[in-house]
């Protein structure tokens, strides 16, 4: 009997580990199934959302596809162009131009000029740098705008830290000037001491007269 109750007992941890095993291995083919479910799921929900009209397509095809550009290198060459449009060298070559272009039309024989008056190429090119111009200003008048909302963020936080850093000074200052208060100074010692000095002989007087 005490045989067939230690075999019992040495039995009973196997069956423990062989229960875990099988309970490990019925979660990890339940999981296994579950991922396999999501994934046709999935699968399913991205067919339907390609198939459904009411979503816009993330990507056109072949024929439609537009020419890409980086934004910040369009915004700098645009925050460039709008410096120069407004420096007295654009304006000085601009007048340059004009000038050039009415006389070369106005003096020059019939046979040379290529836009006699009243010069409508010349007002059609300028309508057109025009159109170009109050673009490129607006961009880089929104770019300068965005930095200078950037700024403002960053200075406010930081005077936010700054009133945060005084107002704890302050209280360390106030609680050091507290302490102080209480932190015993050498003129009271010394005026203790004196007392307590006067007291004794006081009381020295007292015991020798009795």
């Amino acid at each position: 009997m005490d045989a067939d109750r230690k075999g019992r007992q040495g039995d009973a941890p196997r069956q423990r580990l062989q229960g875990e095993l099988r309970n490990l291995r019925q979660l990890r083919e339940k999981r296994a199934r579950e991922g396999s479910r999501m994934q046709r799921t999935e699968s399913a929900s991205s067919g339907s959302s390609r198939a459904r009209l009411d979503q816009p397509r993330t990507t056109r095809p072949g024929l439609f596809n537009l020419p890409t550009y980086d934004p910040e290198a369009f915004g700098k060459l645009s925050e460039r162009i709008a410096r120069f449009l407004g420096t007295g060298r654009f304006i000085v070559w601009m007048t340059v131009v004009v000038v050039v272009w009415v006389g070369w039309n106005t003096l020059l024989p019939a046979t040379v000029r290529f836009d006699n008056y009243p010069f409508i190429f010349l007002t059609l090119m300028l309508s057109l740098q025009a159109s170009y111009a109050a673009p490129l200003i607006l961009l880089a008048q929104n770019r300068q705008d965005d930095r200078d909302r950037v700024n403002m963020e960053q200075d406010r936080a930081r005077s936010d830290r700054n009133i945060a850093d005084t107002e704890y000074l302050t209280r360390e200052v106030a609680a050091l000037r507290q302490g102080l208060g209480e932190v015993a100074t050498r003129d009271f010692i010394r005026s203790e001491l004196q007392s307590l000095l006067k007291e004794m002989d006081e009381r020295r007087d007292a015991a020798d007269l009795v």
